[in-house]
Protein backbone atom coordinates (compact mmCIF):
# COMPACT_ATOMS: atom_id res chain seq x y z
CA UNK A 1 0.00 0.00 0.00
CA UNK A 2 3.01 2.64 1.18
CA UNK A 3 4.73 1.88 -2.05
CA UNK A 4 1.31 2.32 -4.49
CA UNK A 5 0.85 5.63 -2.96
CA UNK A 6 4.43 6.53 -3.52
CA UNK A 7 3.83 6.08 -6.72
CA UNK A 8 0.15 7.69 -7.70
CA UNK A 9 1.90 10.66 -5.68
CA UNK A 10 4.65 10.58 -7.70
CA UNK A 11 2.62 10.34 -10.50
CA UNK A 12 0.25 13.33 -9.85
CA UNK A 13 3.47 15.91 -9.17
CA UNK A 14 4.43 14.84 -12.68
CA UNK A 15 1.51 15.50 -14.22
CA UNK A 16 1.90 19.36 -12.37
CA UNK A 17 5.40 20.04 -13.70
CA UNK A 18 7.63 18.37 -10.68
CA UNK A 19 10.09 16.19 -10.08
CA UNK A 20 8.40 13.92 -7.31
CA UNK A 21 6.45 14.35 -4.46
CA UNK A 22 9.38 16.34 -2.68
CA UNK A 23 9.56 19.52 -4.64
CA UNK A 24 5.63 19.26 -5.19
CA UNK A 25 4.56 19.54 -1.55
CA UNK A 26 7.94 22.16 -0.99
CA UNK A 27 5.68 24.42 -3.69
CA UNK A 28 2.97 23.75 -1.63
CA UNK A 29 3.92 25.19 1.43
CA UNK A 30 5.02 28.25 -0.03
CA UNK A 31 1.61 28.67 -1.36
CA UNK A 32 0.75 28.75 2.19
CA UNK A 33 3.13 30.62 3.00
CA UNK A 34 2.67 33.39 0.41
CA UNK A 35 -1.34 33.15 1.21
CA UNK A 36 -0.59 34.47 4.84
CA UNK A 37 2.00 37.19 3.47
CA UNK A 38 -0.53 38.68 1.26
CA UNK A 39 -3.55 38.98 3.72
CA UNK A 40 -5.12 41.85 3.27
CA UNK A 41 -5.98 42.35 6.54
CA UNK A 42 -2.70 41.48 8.04
CA UNK A 43 -0.10 41.70 5.69
CA UNK A 44 3.24 39.95 6.81
CA UNK A 45 6.83 40.12 5.68
CA UNK A 46 8.14 36.86 4.10
CA UNK A 47 11.57 35.70 2.67
CA UNK A 48 11.48 32.01 0.85
CA UNK A 49 14.86 30.70 0.76
CA UNK A 50 15.29 28.10 -1.46
CA UNK A 51 19.09 26.01 -1.37
CA UNK A 52 20.06 23.29 -4.00
CA UNK A 53 21.39 20.41 -2.66
CA UNK A 54 23.14 21.11 0.69
CA UNK A 55 26.32 19.50 1.33
CA UNK A 56 29.35 19.93 3.49
CA UNK A 57 30.63 22.97 5.06
CA UNK A 58 33.28 24.58 2.99
CA UNK A 59 34.83 26.52 6.10
CA UNK A 60 32.41 26.69 9.43
CA UNK A 61 32.48 25.92 11.47
CA UNK A 62 35.40 23.72 9.96
CA UNK A 63 35.71 22.38 6.70
CA UNK A 64 33.50 18.87 5.82
CA UNK A 65 31.01 19.90 8.94
CA UNK A 66 27.53 18.49 8.37
CA UNK A 67 24.74 16.36 10.48
CA UNK A 68 23.36 13.24 8.71
CA UNK A 69 23.82 12.36 5.07
CA UNK A 70 22.23 13.82 2.26
CA UNK A 71 21.40 13.73 -1.57
CA UNK A 72 24.86 12.95 -3.14
CA UNK A 73 26.70 10.87 -0.04
CA UNK A 74 24.48 7.63 -1.37
CA UNK A 75 25.99 8.08 -4.37
CA UNK A 76 29.58 9.04 -3.55
CA UNK A 77 29.86 6.08 -0.96
CA UNK A 78 28.24 3.93 -3.81
CA UNK A 79 30.89 4.59 -6.54
CA UNK A 80 33.79 4.39 -4.09
CA UNK A 81 32.91 0.66 -2.96
CA UNK A 82 32.53 -0.15 -6.81
CA UNK A 83 28.51 -0.54 -6.64
CA UNK A 84 27.10 2.15 -8.66
CA UNK A 85 28.47 1.08 -12.92
CA UNK A 86 26.57 4.46 -14.33
CA UNK A 87 24.10 7.09 -13.86
CA UNK A 88 21.32 8.34 -15.83
CA UNK A 89 22.81 11.79 -16.27
CA UNK A 90 24.48 13.64 -18.85
CA UNK A 91 28.19 14.22 -18.42
CA UNK A 92 27.65 18.28 -19.11
CA UNK A 93 24.52 18.26 -17.70
CA UNK A 94 24.68 20.87 -13.93
CA UNK A 95 24.51 19.17 -10.36
CA UNK A 96 24.07 21.90 -8.19
CA UNK A 97 25.85 21.89 -4.41
CA UNK A 98 25.69 24.62 -2.02
CA UNK A 99 28.35 24.19 1.15
CA UNK A 100 25.89 24.28 4.47
CA UNK A 101 27.81 27.17 5.64
CA UNK A 102 26.62 29.24 2.38
CA UNK A 103 23.33 28.28 3.39
CA UNK A 104 23.28 29.21 7.35
CA UNK A 105 24.85 32.66 6.05
CA UNK A 106 22.63 33.45 3.96
CA UNK A 107 19.59 33.27 5.87
CA UNK A 108 21.03 35.38 8.57
CA UNK A 109 21.05 37.89 5.63
CA UNK A 110 18.00 37.63 4.65
CA UNK A 111 16.39 38.03 8.34
CA UNK A 112 18.74 41.32 8.67
CA UNK A 113 17.16 42.31 5.60
CA UNK A 114 12.95 41.57 5.75
CA UNK A 115 11.20 42.46 2.56
CA UNK A 116 7.94 44.77 2.42
CA UNK A 117 4.97 43.26 4.31
CA UNK A 118 2.43 41.67 1.90
CA UNK A 119 5.36 41.36 -1.22
CA UNK A 120 7.36 37.67 -0.26
CA UNK A 121 10.82 37.95 -1.70
CA UNK A 122 12.65 34.85 -3.17
CA UNK A 123 16.53 34.03 -2.64
CA UNK A 124 18.43 31.67 -4.32
CA UNK A 125 21.26 30.02 -2.87
CA UNK A 126 23.09 27.80 -5.42
CA UNK A 127 25.88 27.54 -7.90
CA UNK A 128 24.48 26.25 -11.35
CA UNK A 129 24.20 30.06 -12.48
CA UNK A 130 27.38 31.30 -11.88
CA UNK A 131 29.85 28.93 -10.65
CA UNK A 132 28.36 25.31 -12.61
CA UNK A 133 29.30 21.51 -11.54
CA UNK A 134 28.97 18.82 -14.47
CA UNK A 135 28.34 15.90 -13.56
CA UNK A 136 31.47 15.11 -15.44
CA UNK A 137 33.57 17.06 -13.19
CA UNK A 138 31.89 15.67 -10.14
CA UNK A 139 32.89 12.23 -11.59
CA UNK A 140 36.20 12.71 -12.46
CA UNK A 141 36.91 14.15 -8.66
CA UNK A 142 35.06 11.34 -6.90
CA UNK A 143 37.13 9.20 -8.86
CA UNK A 144 40.45 10.90 -8.08
CA UNK A 145 39.70 11.02 -4.15
CA UNK A 146 38.96 7.28 -4.11
CA UNK A 147 42.11 6.67 -6.35
CA UNK A 148 44.31 8.44 -4.17
CA UNK A 149 42.01 6.73 -0.96
CA UNK A 150 39.95 3.98 -1.84
CA UNK A 151 37.60 1.57 0.37
CA UNK A 152 38.94 -1.82 1.20
CA UNK A 153 37.16 -4.38 -0.29
CA UNK A 154 37.67 -7.35 2.48
CA UNK A 155 40.34 -9.70 1.84
CA UNK A 156 40.51 -8.62 -2.12
CA UNK A 157 42.34 -5.10 -1.41
CA UNK A 158 40.82 -1.90 -3.03
CA UNK A 159 37.62 -1.71 -4.17
CA UNK A 160 37.62 -1.65 -8.31
CA UNK A 161 36.14 1.59 -9.46
CA UNK A 162 34.07 1.79 -12.54
CA UNK A 163 34.18 4.07 -14.89
CA UNK A 164 31.34 5.70 -16.45
CA UNK A 165 30.66 6.33 -19.77
CA UNK A 166 27.51 8.22 -19.65
CA UNK A 167 25.27 6.58 -22.26
CA UNK A 168 22.11 8.24 -21.04
CA UNK A 169 19.16 7.15 -19.37
CA UNK A 170 17.50 4.71 -21.43
CA UNK A 171 20.63 2.66 -21.71
CA UNK A 172 21.43 2.85 -18.23
CA UNK A 173 17.77 1.88 -17.66
CA UNK A 174 17.86 -1.05 -20.14
CA UNK A 175 20.87 -2.41 -18.49
CA UNK A 176 19.12 -2.33 -14.74
CA UNK A 177 16.33 -4.27 -16.31
CA UNK A 178 18.27 -7.20 -18.08
CA UNK A 179 20.58 -7.38 -14.70
CA UNK A 180 16.87 -7.14 -12.80
CA UNK A 181 15.72 -10.67 -15.02
CA UNK A 182 18.84 -12.32 -14.82
CA UNK A 183 19.47 -11.70 -11.14
CA UNK A 184 15.68 -13.15 -10.42
CA UNK A 185 16.39 -16.07 -12.55
CA UNK A 186 19.75 -16.90 -10.74
CA UNK A 187 18.10 -16.57 -7.64
CA UNK A 188 15.18 -19.45 -8.63
CA UNK A 189 18.08 -21.19 -9.86
CA UNK A 190 20.13 -21.34 -6.47
CA UNK A 191 17.05 -21.51 -4.29
CA UNK A 192 16.42 -24.76 -5.51
CA UNK A 193 19.84 -26.21 -6.20
CA UNK A 194 21.17 -28.81 -3.61
CA UNK A 195 23.26 -27.79 -0.30
CA UNK A 196 26.41 -27.49 -0.52
CA UNK A 197 29.93 -25.29 0.13
CA UNK A 198 29.14 -23.68 -3.48
CA UNK A 199 25.68 -23.24 -3.50
CA UNK A 200 26.01 -21.38 -0.68
CA UNK A 201 28.87 -19.21 -1.74
CA UNK A 202 27.00 -18.78 -4.90
CA UNK A 203 24.12 -17.35 -2.66
CA UNK A 204 25.99 -14.78 -0.64
CA UNK A 205 27.46 -13.49 -3.63
CA UNK A 206 23.95 -13.39 -5.37
CA UNK A 207 22.30 -11.79 -2.28
CA UNK A 208 25.03 -8.63 -2.32
CA UNK A 209 24.44 -8.47 -6.27
CA UNK A 210 20.53 -8.23 -5.35
CA UNK A 211 21.63 -5.39 -2.43
CA UNK A 212 23.52 -3.52 -5.28
CA UNK A 213 20.31 -4.07 -7.87
CA UNK A 214 18.19 -2.92 -5.05
CA UNK A 215 20.21 -0.08 -4.30
CA UNK A 216 20.50 1.13 -8.13
CA UNK A 217 16.93 0.77 -8.69
CA UNK A 218 16.14 2.90 -5.63
CA UNK A 219 18.66 5.59 -6.36
CA UNK A 220 18.08 5.62 -9.96
CA UNK A 221 14.50 6.10 -9.71
CA UNK A 222 14.59 8.32 -7.44
CA UNK A 223 17.38 10.67 -9.26
CA UNK A 224 16.42 10.22 -12.88
CA UNK A 225 13.97 13.22 -13.05
CA UNK A 226 16.41 15.48 -11.56
CA UNK A 227 19.26 14.40 -13.97
CA UNK A 228 16.86 14.82 -16.93
CA UNK A 229 14.78 18.19 -16.20
CA UNK A 230 18.19 20.08 -17.12
CA UNK A 231 16.93 22.60 -13.55
CA UNK A 232 18.75 26.18 -14.09
CA UNK A 233 18.64 28.37 -10.79
CA UNK A 234 19.53 31.78 -11.12
CA UNK A 235 21.15 33.47 -7.38
CA UNK A 236 20.78 36.91 -8.64
CA UNK A 237 18.87 37.93 -6.30
CA UNK A 238 20.82 36.71 -3.74
CA UNK A 239 24.26 38.07 -5.16
CA UNK A 240 22.56 41.60 -4.91
CA UNK A 241 21.55 40.72 -1.34
CA UNK A 242 25.38 39.72 -0.79
CA UNK A 243 27.17 42.42 -2.60
CA UNK A 244 25.12 44.93 -0.69
CA UNK A 245 26.32 43.74 2.34
CA UNK A 246 29.26 45.94 3.83
CA UNK A 247 33.13 44.13 3.64
CA UNK A 248 32.86 43.08 7.07
CA UNK A 249 29.92 41.39 6.61
CA UNK A 250 30.70 39.72 3.42
CA UNK A 251 33.73 38.18 5.10
CA UNK A 252 32.12 37.15 8.25
CA UNK A 253 28.81 35.75 6.41
CA UNK A 254 30.01 34.31 3.24
CA UNK A 255 27.73 33.18 0.53
CA UNK A 256 29.00 33.91 -2.62
CA UNK A 257 29.03 30.28 -4.44
CA UNK A 258 31.63 31.79 -6.85
CA UNK A 259 34.53 31.37 -5.24
CA UNK A 260 33.77 27.52 -4.63
CA UNK A 261 36.81 25.48 -6.02
CA UNK A 262 35.06 22.49 -6.83
CA UNK A 263 38.02 19.84 -7.05
CA UNK A 264 39.72 21.09 -4.07
CA UNK A 265 36.03 21.29 -2.05
CA UNK A 266 34.95 17.73 -3.31
CA UNK A 267 38.26 15.83 -3.18
CA UNK A 268 39.98 17.55 0.15
CA UNK A 269 36.99 18.70 2.04
CA UNK A 270 33.57 16.98 0.90
CA UNK A 271 34.98 13.47 0.25
CA UNK A 272 37.07 13.13 3.34
CA UNK A 273 34.16 14.20 5.41
CA UNK A 274 31.45 12.02 4.23
CA UNK A 275 33.80 8.81 3.62
CA UNK A 276 35.58 9.00 7.36
CA UNK A 277 32.49 7.45 9.72
CA UNK A 278 31.74 4.51 7.21
CA UNK A 279 35.50 3.85 7.34
CA UNK A 280 35.31 3.84 11.04
CA UNK A 281 32.15 1.49 10.37
CA UNK A 282 33.91 -0.78 8.33
CA UNK A 283 37.02 -1.31 10.55
CA UNK A 284 34.74 -2.18 13.56
CA UNK A 285 32.82 -4.51 11.03
CA UNK A 286 35.68 -5.94 10.02
CA UNK A 287 37.14 -6.46 13.07
CA UNK A 288 33.76 -8.10 14.69
CA UNK A 289 34.10 -10.30 11.59
CA UNK A 290 37.24 -11.54 12.56
CA UNK A 291 36.18 -12.09 15.62
CA UNK A 292 33.32 -14.32 14.59
CA UNK A 293 35.41 -16.52 11.80
CA UNK A 294 36.70 -18.27 14.77
CA UNK A 295 33.19 -20.02 14.73
CA UNK A 296 31.89 -21.30 17.62
CA UNK A 297 32.78 -19.54 21.18
CA UNK A 298 34.09 -23.29 23.26
CA UNK A 299 32.30 -23.77 26.17
CA UNK A 300 34.57 -24.04 29.56
CA UNK A 301 34.13 -27.25 31.61
CA UNK A 302 31.61 -26.52 34.75
CA UNK A 303 32.38 -28.34 38.16
CA UNK A 304 29.00 -27.49 38.97
CA UNK A 305 26.34 -28.53 36.54
CA UNK A 306 24.15 -25.93 34.82
CA UNK A 307 20.83 -27.90 34.19
CA UNK A 308 18.94 -24.47 32.93
CA UNK A 309 21.06 -24.54 29.97
CA UNK A 310 19.64 -27.09 26.98
CA UNK A 311 21.81 -28.05 23.87
CA UNK A 312 18.82 -28.92 21.39
CA UNK A 313 20.45 -30.85 18.08
CA UNK A 314 18.43 -31.55 15.13
CA UNK A 315 19.67 -35.57 13.50
CA UNK A 316 19.52 -35.74 9.94
CA UNK A 317 21.85 -32.84 7.98
CA UNK A 318 23.30 -31.60 11.30
CA UNK A 319 24.81 -34.17 13.13
CA UNK A 320 25.61 -36.59 10.33
CA UNK A 321 24.86 -35.77 6.78
CA UNK A 322 21.86 -38.35 5.91
CA UNK A 323 18.15 -37.65 5.07
CA UNK A 324 15.11 -40.06 5.90
CA UNK A 325 14.92 -41.70 2.69
CA UNK A 326 18.41 -42.95 2.74
CA UNK A 327 17.57 -43.94 6.32
CA UNK A 328 14.93 -45.92 5.05
CA UNK A 329 16.80 -47.64 2.75
CA UNK A 330 19.58 -48.40 5.46
CA UNK A 331 16.59 -50.47 7.13
CA UNK A 332 15.33 -51.73 4.10
CA UNK A 333 17.81 -53.05 1.90
CA UNK A 334 19.84 -55.33 4.87
CA UNK A 335 17.07 -58.16 4.26
CA UNK A 336 16.96 -58.23 0.65
CA UNK A 337 18.92 -59.91 -2.06
CA UNK A 338 20.65 -58.34 -5.02
CA UNK A 339 17.50 -58.67 -7.52
CA UNK A 340 15.22 -56.96 -4.78
CA UNK A 341 17.41 -54.57 -3.69
CA UNK A 342 17.72 -53.29 -7.28
CA UNK A 343 14.29 -53.11 -7.56
CA UNK A 344 13.59 -51.30 -4.24
CA UNK A 345 16.21 -48.89 -5.16
CA UNK A 346 14.39 -48.33 -8.81
CA UNK A 347 11.12 -47.89 -6.92
CA UNK A 348 12.82 -45.41 -4.35
CA UNK A 349 14.30 -43.61 -7.25
CA UNK A 350 10.86 -42.74 -9.28
CA UNK A 351 9.28 -42.08 -5.54
CA UNK A 352 12.13 -39.05 -5.58
CA UNK A 353 10.54 -35.88 -7.60
CA UNK A 354 7.25 -36.90 -5.69
CA UNK A 355 8.46 -36.98 -2.53
CA UNK A 356 10.69 -33.91 -2.88
CA UNK A 357 7.48 -31.98 -3.98
CA UNK A 358 5.52 -33.04 -0.91
CA UNK A 359 8.15 -31.78 0.97
CA UNK A 360 8.59 -28.59 -0.46
CA UNK A 361 4.81 -28.27 0.36
CA UNK A 362 4.21 -29.70 3.51
CA UNK A 363 7.48 -31.40 5.62
CA UNK A 364 5.17 -33.45 7.82
CA UNK A 365 3.21 -34.76 4.90
CA UNK A 366 6.54 -35.35 3.69
CA UNK A 367 7.47 -37.56 6.33
CA UNK A 368 4.32 -39.17 6.62
CA UNK A 369 4.79 -40.48 2.86
CA UNK A 370 7.80 -42.28 3.89
CA UNK A 371 7.11 -43.32 7.16
CA UNK A 372 4.20 -45.56 5.48
CA UNK A 373 7.17 -47.79 3.30
CA UNK A 374 7.59 -49.06 7.08
CA UNK A 375 4.03 -50.74 6.92
CA UNK A 376 4.30 -54.19 7.88
CA UNK A 377 7.83 -54.24 9.38
CA UNK A 378 8.17 -55.43 13.06
CA UNK A 379 8.98 -52.94 15.22
CA UNK A 380 11.27 -54.77 17.36
CA UNK A 381 13.04 -56.09 14.39
CA UNK A 382 13.96 -52.57 13.45
CA UNK A 383 15.77 -51.94 16.50
CA UNK A 384 17.50 -54.98 16.30
CA UNK A 385 18.60 -53.85 12.81
CA UNK A 386 19.78 -50.70 14.62
CA UNK A 387 21.81 -52.14 17.26
CA UNK A 388 23.00 -54.81 15.25
CA UNK A 389 23.68 -53.47 11.84
CA UNK A 390 23.54 -49.67 11.76
CA UNK A 391 25.21 -48.45 14.98
CA UNK A 392 29.16 -48.54 13.43
CA UNK A 393 27.55 -46.57 10.28
CA UNK A 394 25.63 -44.16 11.95
CA UNK A 395 28.88 -43.18 14.56
CA UNK A 396 31.08 -43.14 11.53
CA UNK A 397 28.95 -40.34 9.87
CA UNK A 398 28.49 -38.69 12.71
CA UNK A 399 30.43 -35.44 12.02
CA UNK A 400 33.26 -35.31 14.42
CA UNK A 401 32.74 -31.37 14.84
CA UNK A 402 29.01 -32.73 16.13
CA UNK A 403 30.57 -35.39 18.63
CA UNK A 404 32.67 -32.38 20.47
CA UNK A 405 30.45 -29.93 20.68
CA UNK A 406 27.84 -32.79 22.17
CA UNK A 407 30.88 -33.08 24.43
CA UNK A 408 31.58 -29.67 25.20
CA UNK A 409 28.08 -28.74 26.28
CA UNK A 410 28.07 -32.14 28.50
CA UNK A 411 30.82 -31.49 30.46
CA UNK A 412 29.55 -27.72 30.78
CA UNK A 413 26.65 -29.18 32.65
CA UNK A 414 24.18 -28.56 29.89
CA UNK A 415 20.99 -30.56 29.10
CA UNK A 416 21.24 -32.04 25.64
CA UNK A 417 18.39 -33.06 23.76
CA UNK A 418 18.02 -34.44 20.16
CA UNK A 419 14.90 -33.72 18.45
CA UNK A 420 14.62 -35.63 15.18
CA UNK A 421 11.91 -35.88 12.67
CA UNK A 422 13.63 -39.56 12.53
CA UNK A 423 12.23 -42.75 13.57
CA UNK A 424 13.16 -43.99 17.12
CA UNK A 425 14.88 -47.35 16.18
CA UNK A 426 17.29 -44.52 14.31
CA UNK A 427 18.63 -42.58 17.06
CA UNK A 428 19.12 -45.83 19.11
CA UNK A 429 23.53 -45.43 18.05
CA UNK A 430 23.35 -41.47 19.05
CA UNK A 431 20.85 -42.03 22.68
CA UNK A 432 24.55 -42.61 24.40
CA UNK A 433 25.08 -38.89 23.81
CA UNK A 434 22.14 -37.19 25.27
CA UNK A 435 19.66 -37.12 28.17
CA UNK A 436 16.65 -36.80 25.74
CA UNK A 437 15.44 -37.98 22.52
CA UNK A 438 12.13 -37.14 20.57
CA UNK A 439 11.85 -38.54 17.64
CA UNK A 440 8.86 -39.87 15.51
CA UNK A 441 7.11 -42.97 16.91
CA UNK A 442 6.27 -45.67 14.73
CA UNK A 443 2.50 -46.64 15.20
CA UNK A 444 2.25 -50.47 15.76
CA UNK A 445 -0.53 -52.58 16.03
CA UNK A 446 -1.67 -55.38 19.09
CA UNK A 447 1.39 -57.41 17.62
CA UNK A 448 3.86 -54.63 17.53
CA UNK A 449 3.54 -54.13 13.45
CA UNK A 450 3.93 -51.01 11.75
CA UNK A 451 0.89 -49.85 10.18
CA UNK A 452 2.67 -47.16 7.99
CA UNK A 453 1.48 -44.40 10.30
CA UNK A 454 3.23 -42.29 13.37
CA UNK A 455 1.64 -42.67 16.49
CA UNK A 456 1.41 -38.68 16.95
CA UNK A 457 2.41 -35.93 14.50
CA UNK A 458 6.16 -35.49 13.20
CA UNK A 459 7.56 -32.65 15.12
CA UNK A 460 7.99 -30.26 12.30
CA UNK A 461 7.86 -26.43 12.05
CA UNK A 462 6.67 -24.67 14.82
CA UNK A 463 5.82 -28.33 16.47
CA UNK A 464 9.10 -27.87 17.32
CA UNK A 465 9.64 -24.53 18.69
CA UNK A 466 5.95 -25.45 20.78
CA UNK A 467 7.29 -28.60 22.15
CA UNK A 468 10.97 -27.01 22.77
CA UNK A 469 9.18 -24.26 25.27
CA UNK A 470 7.35 -27.18 26.71
CA UNK A 471 9.61 -29.16 27.44
CA UNK A 472 12.35 -26.19 29.12
CA UNK A 473 9.35 -25.09 31.33
CA UNK A 474 9.07 -28.63 32.63
CA UNK A 475 12.59 -28.97 33.46
CA UNK A 476 13.61 -25.23 34.15
CA UNK A 477 15.72 -24.12 31.39
CA UNK A 478 16.06 -20.84 30.40
CA UNK A 479 15.77 -20.62 26.58
CA UNK A 480 17.32 -17.10 25.96
CA UNK A 481 20.79 -18.82 27.60
CA UNK A 482 19.70 -22.43 25.78
CA UNK A 483 21.29 -23.33 22.09
CA UNK A 484 20.32 -25.19 18.77
CA UNK A 485 21.79 -26.95 16.39
CA UNK A 486 19.82 -27.01 12.64
CA UNK A 487 20.47 -26.97 9.15
CA UNK A 488 17.45 -26.75 7.09
CA UNK A 489 14.84 -23.18 7.00
CA UNK A 490 12.36 -25.43 7.63
CA UNK A 491 14.23 -25.68 11.72
CA UNK A 492 13.76 -21.92 11.33
CA UNK A 493 11.26 -22.47 14.62
CA UNK A 494 13.69 -24.82 16.38
CA UNK A 495 16.53 -21.95 15.92
CA UNK A 496 14.71 -19.25 17.15
CA UNK A 497 13.24 -20.40 20.01
CA UNK A 498 16.78 -20.17 21.40
CA UNK A 499 19.29 -17.45 22.28
CA UNK A 500 22.14 -19.23 20.70
CA UNK A 501 21.08 -20.25 17.49
CA UNK A 502 23.58 -22.20 15.22
CA UNK A 503 23.46 -23.18 11.31
CA UNK A 504 25.09 -26.21 10.47
CA UNK A 505 26.14 -26.65 6.82
CA UNK A 506 22.62 -24.87 6.18
CA UNK A 507 20.59 -24.62 3.03
CA UNK A 508 20.41 -21.69 1.13
CA UNK A 509 17.24 -20.18 2.72
CA UNK A 510 18.60 -20.60 6.17
CA UNK A 511 21.92 -19.30 5.31
CA UNK A 512 20.48 -16.23 3.33
CA UNK A 513 18.47 -15.56 7.08
CA UNK A 514 21.31 -16.34 9.53
CA UNK A 515 23.25 -14.23 7.64
CA UNK A 516 20.62 -11.79 8.10
CA UNK A 517 20.30 -12.36 11.50
CA UNK A 518 24.31 -12.45 12.12
CA UNK A 519 23.79 -15.99 13.11
CA UNK A 520 26.62 -18.31 14.05
CA UNK A 521 27.51 -20.59 11.09
CA UNK A 522 29.53 -23.60 10.78
CA UNK A 523 30.35 -26.92 8.73
CA UNK A 524 30.11 -30.39 10.72
CA UNK A 525 31.28 -32.39 7.98
CA UNK A 526 31.42 -36.28 8.30
CA UNK A 527 34.45 -37.77 9.22
CA UNK A 528 36.77 -38.57 5.85
CA UNK A 529 36.99 -42.03 6.59
CA UNK A 530 33.25 -42.65 6.28
CA UNK A 531 31.52 -44.94 4.00
CA UNK A 532 28.18 -43.13 2.01
CA UNK A 533 26.20 -46.45 1.27
CA UNK A 534 22.50 -47.35 1.09
CA UNK A 535 23.40 -50.49 2.52
CA UNK A 536 25.24 -50.03 5.34
CA UNK A 537 24.48 -53.78 6.79
CA UNK A 538 25.50 -55.37 3.33
CA UNK A 539 29.32 -54.00 4.20
CA UNK A 540 29.78 -56.51 6.47
CA UNK A 541 28.38 -59.39 4.87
Amino acid sequence: VKDELVRVGTERARSLGWTDCYTFTKALGERVVEAHARDVAQPRRVSIVRPSIIESALERPHPGWIEGFKMAEPLILAYGRGELPEFPAAADTTVDIVPVDHVVSAIVAVLAHPPEAGEPAYFHVSSGDRNALTFRQLYDSVRAYFDAHPFQAGDRGAARLPEWRFPGSQSVERLLVTSERAHKVADYVIGHAPRSDRARDLARKLDQQGRRLEFLRRYLDLYREYTQAELHFSDARTLALFTSMSPADRERFAFDTSVVDWPVYLEQIHCPAVTAPIRRLDEIRSRRKRANATGLRTLAAQDDPQPSIAAFFDMDGTLLSSNVIETYLWMRLQELGGADRFAELSRMAAKVPQLVRAERRERSAFLRAVYREYAGARLADLDDVADEFLTDHVLSRLAPAATRRIREHRRAGHRTVLITGAIRPLTRPLSPLFDHVEAAELAVDADGICTGHLASSPLVGESRAAWMRSYAREHGIDMAASYAYADSHSDLPLLQAVGNPVAVRPDVPLFRHARRSHWTIVDWASSGSSTRTVNPAGLGR
